[in-house]
């Protein structure tokens, strides 16, 4: 039998990984160059992804990266955004972040994140195979604190049967096409449009389908680019349908959710994400929801707004080179196809065939996605959100005059701009 001195040393020798409740050994050559990287993530725990990550993609990135073991953490994601603020205090952070896209510039400005753009020599090329949108929301003063891991968009979504009842075979393509499936839908039981609210989400794709803006491109002042005659116009013309019973915001006159109506016939179109179509399938499995690009504005721009995470490396991480080789990993071709089939949209551009073979209707998100921008890329983007929110309600509801509001919005969110 062996001394106590021995199994000391051949304890020493070895290296002992924890993952979840299983505990590997490997050999004292491994673990001379053993590295283990931490990955948080708000994923559910018994979720198709972590199943994916788990049995599928962490295998293979730990197959091909041997002296590598990622060990993910899910954390709800209601106290994600908290844990990471409260582990920056702590110095506990992970390596390496599932961040949704409105925390990057904020915990970029903590200095939290370390800039992508100065730690991966590959950085460019690996920025240039996502969509731009996605990409713009890792942007802050200046470098790239991230990079897309999965993105989202909206698109229009329409009932065949309330376009029949107007007489119309074709979603509109435009504002007059929206405007003119509302007169032939009047008395007939269906509105033209509805939105569950009056946020950035909701409202910035016509904003910039209209060519308007929120700020400069400097984000610096929104003055002069929300108050503008362009964004002014694009607000005016949902007041108007809203005034005249054509239109329906969820904030402002309650209801029903969108999807209900849409199935039911009480609404016509509505915007929503991908995510729809399996919500669809189980509540009104009868329905055949259809979708296409949000209508263009009087510029012939169709835009929308993006959703998703960023994947993240954190400034305090002691393994940077072993991170940057899982964020490479999860997003290349095989490790972004196998998240798809469990319903993230990929970030690539080039993978548009391999996805519509995954689910055939993410064809118009990603026709959607070549346009699409993200929501202000800032620091203080939930309070800008909220003033958004509140002045255009206000404008919906006849509290004040569109221009008015807006003109007043864009002063609350030119002193939160200079506060950055």
């Amino acid at each position: 039998m062996p001394s106590f001195r021995r199994i000391a040393a051949l304890l020493v020798a070895g290296s002992f990984v924890v993952t979840g409740t299983a505990v590997a050994a490997t050999s004292a050559r491994d673990a001379q160059r053993a590295t283990t990287i931490t990955f948080w993530h708000a994923y559910s725990s018994d979720s198709p992804e972590v199943k994916t990550l788990s049995t599928v993609l962490i295998p293979m990135f730990e197959k091909s990266h041997p002296s590598i073991h990622v060990e993910q953490v899910a954390v709800p994601y209601d106290s994600l955004h908290q844990k990471l603020l409260t582990a920056t205090a702590g110095g506990t952070l992970p390596d390496v972040v599932r961040s949704d896209i409105i925390w990057v510039p904020e915990l970029a400005n903590l200095g939290v994140l370390a800039p992508l753009d100065k730690q991966m020599k590959d950085f460019k090329s690996l920025a240039a195979a996502t969509f731009p949108g996605a990409l713009a929301t890792n942007a802050w003063k200046g470098h790239y604190y991230g990079l897309p891991l999965d993105t989202n968009t909206r698109v229009l979504m329409y009932s065949s049967d309330a376009l029949a009842e107007a007489g119309l075979t074709a979603p509109p393509k435009t504002w007059g096409q929206l405007q003119t499936l509302a007169n032939k839908l009047q008395g007939k039981g269906a509105v033209a449009f509805a939105d569950g609210g009056t946020s950035g989400w909701s409202i910035l794709p016509w904003i910039w389908s209209g060519g308007g803006s929120l700020t400069n491109k400097q984000l610096t002042k929104s003055t002069g680019y929300l108050n503008s005659p362009k964004s002014v116009a694009a607000v005016q013309f949902f007041v108007n349908l809203h005034r005249r019973g054509e239109a329906k915001f969820g904030n402002v006159d309650g209801g029903i959710q969108t999807s209900d109506g849409l199935a039911q016939g009480k609404f016509a179109t509505i915007l929503d994400g991908p995510w729809m179509f399996p919500i669809f399938a189980g509540q009104y499995p009868n329905f055949k929801l259809k979708t296409g690009l949000v209508p263009a504005g009087p510029g012939g721009k169709s835009i929308s707004v993006v959703g998703g995470e960023d994947v993240v490396m954190t400034q305090s991480s002691k393994n940077k080179a072993a991170a940057a080789d899982f964020i490479r990993f999860l997003l290349s071709k095989p490790a972004q196809t196998e998240m798809a089939k469990v319903g993230q949209m990929s970030i690539r551009k080039d993978l548009k065939t391999e996805l519509t073979k995954i689910r055939p209707y993410y064809a118009t998100f990603i026709d959607q996605l070549a346009t699409a921008r993200p929501r202000t890329p800032h620091p203080a983007w939930p309070k800008i959100d909220a003033i958004i929110d509140s002045s255009v309600a206000k404008a919906i509801k006849g509290d004040s005059t569109v221009k008015d509001a807006l003109t007043d919005a864009a002063r609350q969110i030119d002193a939160l701009l200079a506060g950055s």
